[in-house]
């Protein structure tokens, strides 16, 4: 008996003291050598080129605060496989981009910018642009592009068009407002589009990747854009609250803000050099006509004369005359009245741009690039056409049977004028 206890005593191995009992294996925690796992990572292109390891929780193990942390804000952020370029950008096939923006079925003197081909005035519409639901506020033009041309409306819709695509012409939809549309603005660098409206906001495009950009939120209703005649980064904005603002679109701040008593800002004029600009308000609700029309000095932020037009009457238009150092104004006084554009910047009485109407409607008018004509938009539907020295009306061209609100000269085609109407249509005379 004594000797196999014995045996079996000494069979049995010794154990130090000090040393731990092992665990089952299925139990025990081995750490890894290489990071994963259990640690998997996520990194930020935008922040860091290198990983942040994020641990993994297992269940009985202690989570520090930092990993706790960490945990937390891997839900919020985007998955491994996404790039950068996925996050930002969006998809090619995004609904704005409807059809294509090249030239290549744009007839020849089209392209030759500053060709004189044709001359002569515009006789009847060539291309009748339909996808408005309401009233198109403002056209305008792409000096870089001349076959584009944008439009904006009360639907709270901006289209581009590429007007003599044989294929689809409306060729861009931007829906981003959130309120009707008040005005659309070519930048002359490239394809960028500026539009505002009763969103209170300002809002750019990239019109060849169908997107938009920037937004400029403000605390009132924007009537207006302008971008400056010499820095394509500064564009200026009017609002229903009276407001001038000068926009920096690099820094997405204001640069400059004129303030003054105004009534609603209807529409804002650079004069040439940038240097100056003209702004027309709403005085339909005051007993005194000054404030009408405005010039003022950029740098300074303000008024240089503020008594220009002493009639009782809003000018929901002001155009500078391409040349000479004149400038215009619509008046729904039905006429269109003429201004020095050098100080003490008077009317001029004896010339005044007559027989179309305006009373009612936000009317707009414009120069031919070369300066020789006028042609204002008229709420009998018509399009009126003046010599800029004589004043003499030209040619009456009938257009709409609603009003014909904005007008816009080709800027290569002296004979090619685009227009829009109060229900919805756009059109091109040629």
């Amino acid at each position: 008996m004594n000797i196999s206890r014995h045996i079996s005593i000494t069979a049995t191995p010794s154990l130090p003291s000090k040393r731990p009992y092992p665990e089952p294996e299925a139990t025990q925690y081995k750490p890894a050598r290489k990071p994963n796992p259990p640690y998997s990572s996520y990194s930020d292109p935008q922040t860091s080129s290198s990983t942040i390891p994020i641990p993994i929780s297992i269940p009985g193990r202690y989570v520090s605060k930092r990993e706790r942390s960490l945990l937390a804000s891997l839900s919020t952020l985007p998955t491994q496989n996404q790039s950068s370029d996925s996050i930002q950008k969006p998809s090619v096939t995004s609904p704005t981009v409807l059809g294509s923006i090249s030239d290549s079925q744009v007839p020849r003197h089209v392209l030759s910018k500053g060709s004189s081909f044709r001359t002569g005035m515009p006789s009847r519409m060539s291309v009748s642009l339909t996808g408005h639901t309401k009233a198109v506020t403002s056209i305008d033009w792409s000096t870089s592009h001349v076959h584009l041309l944008a439009s904006a409306g009360l639907d709270g819709a901006v289209y581009v068009w590429n007007v003599w695509s044989s294929g689809e012409k409306k060729v861009r939809s931007f829906l981003h407002h959130n309120g009707p549309v008040k005005d659309v603005k070519w930048s002359k660098q490239g394809l960028s589009l500026l539009s505002c409206g009763y969103d209170c906001t300002s809002r750019l495009f990239d019109v060849e990747r169908g997107v938009e950009t920037q937004a400029f939120k403000e605390d009132q209703v924007v009537g207006v854009v302008k971008f400056h005649p010499d820095n394509a980064n500064l564009f200026l904005s009017g609002g229903l609250k009276g407001s001038l603002r000068l926009w920096d679109i690099r820094s997405n701040k204001v640069v400059h803000d004129y303030v003054k008593d105004l009534g609603p800002i209807l529409d804002v004029e650079f004069m040439a050099g940038g240097n100056r600009f003209i702004s027309s308000s709403d005085v339909s609700g005051r007993n005194i006509s000054e404030n009408a029309v405005i010039v003022w000095d950029v740098s300074r932020e303000v008024p240089l004369s503020n008594q220009v037009y002493a009639e009782a009457y809003t000018c929901p238009c002001i155009k500078h005359h391409p040349k000479d150092s004149v400038f215009i104004a619509q008046s729904h006084g039905n006429y269109t009245a003429i201004f020095s554009a050098n100080p003490p910047f008077k009317l001029n009485k004896y010339k005044r741009y007559e027989g179309h109407w305006v009373a009612g409607f936000p009317i707009k008018c414009n120069f031919s690039p070369d300066g020789e004509t006028l042609v204002s938009g008229s709420s009998d539907g018509s399009l009126y056409m003046y010599g800029y020295k004589s004043t003499e009306l030209i040619k009456k061209l009938k257009a709409y049977e609603h009003p014909c609100v904005d007008v816009a000269y080709h800027p290569v085609l002296p004979n090619v004028i685009a227009c829009c109407s109060w229900d919805g249509q756009v059109s091109v005379f040629e």
